[in-house]
């Protein structure tokens, strides 16, 4: 049972004072929501956080009310940067100020301690994070972000592209640590860098990458339809394109760049209608991926290749904390 309980309005409480079973009713709304609004299947997250509840090593908060956990958030940290998990509250008790108060808790609970000066975040069912106010505002910066959709039927129209002297071929992992390399030099003096500090570095950009292939928070890594581009001089990588499954009939596109040297060549979009394809092939009846709005030359291509906005959300970034 949840220790702490409010009984007439939500009251913030740790979030080790609940087990994984208080959180059936909320983790079962989110998965509902991440079907209906982004088509992803949440259940194998929602699987990690009963696991680490029941641990008590997973650091966040809830709120409950009556006695049942109605929203939570949890966060992780690493040497001087915060990262919010997951935020959610449940519809009926998703008050103006609900979110903002889960927020406030995280972002107390990292300043104190002392090595964190940064938080980011990007959840994608957060009400309150294009337009509404969060807290500690002075140092909280906003990046709108779209998730786009293209639909199995636009895919098959996509005609291969020449790109000149470069070879394709299907993920391997003995290229994982050059494609640190490339994502890092892709990214450099990027907006996109701006969000996400793993891009600025190559270490950074290896922790990127073995969380995308490990761990489930942007679906299951899937290989054959992730992408390697191969300068045929030098052997040399010069683009990835990542793929993943977020539902057993849906694919994602987790991770698509290309170094500043290759560019122009079309080698972003022969990467991409790989993956699309090699995805469709495997039974995704659609395709989604993120992109930052401000990112025109990014926006262009995908709508080009026949994606649309699905759902706009919110980047944010807390410095200086």
């Amino acid at each position: 049972m949840v220790r702490g309980q409010a009984a007439c309005q939500p009251e913030l409480i740790q979030l080790g004072c609940v087990r994984a079973a208080d959180l059936e009713e909320l983790l079962a709304e989110e998965t509902r929501a991440w079907q209906r609004d982004l088509e992803w299947d949440f259940l194998p997250t929602a699987q990690l956080v009963r696991r680490y509840v029941d641990m008590e090593s997973l650091a966040g908060f809830a709120l409950a009310s009556g006695g049942r956990v109605v929203g939570y958030a949890y966060f992780v940290s690493e040497e001087h940067k915060g990262l919010v998990g997951d935020l959610y509250v449940m519809e009926a008790f998703r008050r103006e100020d609900s979110e903002g108060r889960l927020l406030g808790a995280v972002l107390h609970a990292l300043r104190r301690q002392c090595r964190v000066r940064r938080v980011e975040s990007q959840l994608m069912l957060l009400e309150a994070g294009l337009e509404r106010p969060l807290p500690e505002p002075a140092r909280l910066r906003r990046y709108e972000r779209q998730l786009m959709v293209i639909e199995r039927q636009r895919t098959a129209q996509l005609a291969p592209r020449s790109v000149g002297k470069v070879v394709f071929q299907p993920w391997d992992p003995g290229f994982q640590d050059e494609a640190a390399y490339v994502i890092a030099a892709a990214y450099r003096g990027h907006i996109d860098g701006d969000i996400n500090d793993q891009y600025r570095s190559v270490g950074g950009a290896r922790r990127f990458l073995r969380n995308i292939i490990q761990f489930p928070g942007c679906g299951t890594f899937f290989g054959p339809a992730s992408w390697l581009a191969v300068d045929a001089d030098s052997s040399r990588l010069c683009g990835v394109c990542l793929a993943s499954l977020v539902a057993a009939e849906v694919g994602h596109i987790t991770q698509i760049c290309v170094v500043p040297e290759a560019r122009g060549r079309g080698l972003g979009y022969e990467l991409l209608r790989r993956s699309l394809t090699t995805l469709a092939r495997a039974g995704a009846d659609k395709v989604s991926l993120t992109v930052t709005t401000a990112n025109r030359h990014a926006v262009a291509l995908y709508e080009s290749v026949g994606f649309t906005v699905r759902r706009r959300f919110a980047a944010l970034v807390w410095e200086g904390l």
